[in-house]
């Protein structure tokens, strides 16, 4: 099979004929490429409005091999990329004692706390190798968690137990599902990709540029996942909260439940998403090494899709073959402070994402066909810890929290998020009412001085990188986009500190995802929970085999 780079299609051709396109770029007799796929599709609107897709395609064709040598734009194409998380195959690592004495699988259980994307793979991992893991997830499940969410956004009232961050498939599944992510690509982000489409999300996820789900899809694809996992011997068990641990000499012992039911363990990954405020405080008072990171805070700033798409593609018809546009910006402060974009939703919507009473924060949401009339995104500033007012590793909590009791009371203390025109934002004066771009956020905003809710520094920086960014995309600083604070929780604001084994100072404890200071996304979360899967199982085979002689 080879492989061939920068095949350009016009908008108005169909993907099917890049074999005819290939054939003709090497001279080949129509009909001689039999069998192809598609590796990589990108978009390049640098001429805008001409906008072309390109693409990677791997093909099948006769005498491979003096094509090769006579086109040096051809390559041999490696093994197929995208292969799932394998199966258990290596007979012999674990003793039939694990597979079929129900009290020694169970002393030798995997317990994850957490089942959002690193909690969730890493469960799948472990499951496929035999070793039945046992998922703690202090929320509920899909359907559940979904009529929790729908009451919340309709009417204010918040459980905070049962909400966006915490539940089945964690913060995540109310979000657009992007899988793009900063790390590099390696076989476990190929693994993450391939499960995700084996479970029912589209396979074009596995070529596009910058794939995406889609918050309803990903909702399905993430109860296919435990379905999966529960059939493979795993137990996913909901509200139940992981509460403590007990160790001995060092070395993980037992798993608390709800502060009542402790359960053997020898091996424990803490998964527990960027908002499990509580689990930090406990693993601190428990003495586990932590330390405060950075992260960022500001607003979700809303603009009509068409007018994205018409900067982004040099117009607005290019949305119905590409899809929704989307953007990505950044802007270094006079003063070195960062200011950027995170989590665009093309075609979205901003959500309530609290989860704690007497808070208001913001995120993004988009369907998979990103359809909505607006599109939005993180404004987002750099925080530091040298920021805080203390040294203690939770001092970014209380940071993020001060700012969204605030939000909450410059909403009006009913939920209603604090909302600003740009152009008032950038004249300094509150705002009385929309303009043309009409907020998505439920139940409901209070125009205002979202300013009320924003460290100054925050805000400053915002306010001189708008203009600038609006010279990236023509309209971004349009004086009717919509500003709604705030937005908190883009990522976690601590670090579980674990060591190059991926354990915490307590043997058997892998700190992983998110929420532990170790993944920024979707698709790295889920990366590191197969990490420290694949060292449990590493760890695990050396236990049993020195303890086999004690059965």
């Amino acid at each position: 099979m080879l492989r061939i780079r920068e095949i350009k299609l016009e908008l108005t051709e169909d993907r099917d004929c890049l074999p005819s396109k290939i054939e003709k770029k090497l001279g080949l007799k129509p009909g001689s490429i039999t069998r192809w796929r598609i590796v990589r599709e990108s978009v390049d609107a640098r001429k805008k409005p001409r906008v072309y897709r390109i693409y990677t395609v791997d093909f099948e064709a006769e005498r491979e091999q003096a094509l090769l040598k006579k086109h040096r734009i051809l390559s041999e194409a490696p093994e197929e990329a995208f292969r799932g998380i394998p199966a258990f195959s290596l007979e012999g690592r674990w003793p039939d004692e694990v597979r079929s004495d129900e009290g020694f699988a169970k002393q030798f259980r995997p317990i994850i706390a957490g089942f959002g994307p690193c909690g969730m793979f890493a469960a799948l991992y472990l499951a496929r190798q035999g070793l039945r893991p046992l998922v703690l997830e202090r929320g509920e499940p899909m359907e559940e968690r979904m009529r929790k969410v729908e009451a919340f956004w309709k009417n204010g009232k918040l459980d905070p137990v049962s909400n966006v961050q915490f539940g089945e498939g964690g913060a995540g599944t109310f979000s657009d599902g992007k899988l793009n992510s900063g790390i590099k690509r390696s076989y476990r982000t190929e693994m993450v990709l391939k499960e995700l489409a084996d479970h029912g999300a589209p396979e074009e996820i596995l070529y596009k540029q910058n794939p995406h789900v889609g918050t309803d899809v990903l909702r399905e694809v993430v109860v296919n996942i435990r379905k999966e996992i529960e059939a493979l011997g795993g137990e996913i068990r909901f509200r139940a909260c992981f509460t403590g641990l007990r160790t001995d000499e060092g070395r993980l012992r037992a798993v608390e439940v709800n502060g009542e039911e402790e359960i053997p363990a020898a091996a424990l990954v803490i998964a527990p998403g960027h908002s499990a405020r509580d689990s930090f405080r406990m693993l601190k008072e428990a003495g586990f090494g932590m330390e405060a990171k950075a992260f960022s805070i500001g607003a979700r700033i809303e603009h009509p899709q068409e007018m994205i798409d018409a900067s982004q593609y040099g117009s607005a018809e290019a949305a119905g073959v590409l899809g929704a546009a989307d953007y990505k910006l950044s802007y270094r402060c006079r003063d070195g402070r960062g200011v950027y974009t995170f989590c665009m939703c093309p075609g979205g919507y901003v959500v309530a994402s609290a989860s704690e009473e007497g808070g208001v924060v913001t995120n993004g949401m988009s369907y998979h066909s990103r359809d909505g009339r607006n599109a939005n995104s993180a404004l987002l500033v750099g925080v530091e810890p040298s920021d805080f007012d203390s040294e203690d590793p939770l001092a970014g909590v209380e940071f993020q929290r001060k700012w969204e009791r605030a939000a909450f009371e410059a909403g009006g203390g009913n939920c209603f998020a604090p909302a600003q025109t740009v152009g008032d934002f950038l004249a300094d004066v509150p705002s009385k009412g929309p303009g043309s771009v009409t907020p998505t956020y439920r139940p409901g905003v209070k125009w205002t001085d979202i300013t009320r809710c924003l460290p100054a520094f925050a805000a400053a920086a915002m306010r001189e990188a708008l203009p600038e960014l609006g010279k990236k995309v023509k309209g971004f600083d349009r004086f009717d986009a919509v500003l709604t604070a705030v937005e908190s929780r883009s990522s976690s604001p601590v670090r579980i500190l674990r060591g190059e084994d991926l354990q915490a100072t307590v043997r058997g404890v892998y700190p992983a995802g998110e929420g532990a200071g170790y993944a920024g996304g979707i698709l790295s979360a889920a990366v590191d929970g197969i990490r420290v899967a694949e060292k449990i199982c590493e760890e695990l085979g050396a236990l049993i085999q020195s303890r086999r002689k004690d059965i």
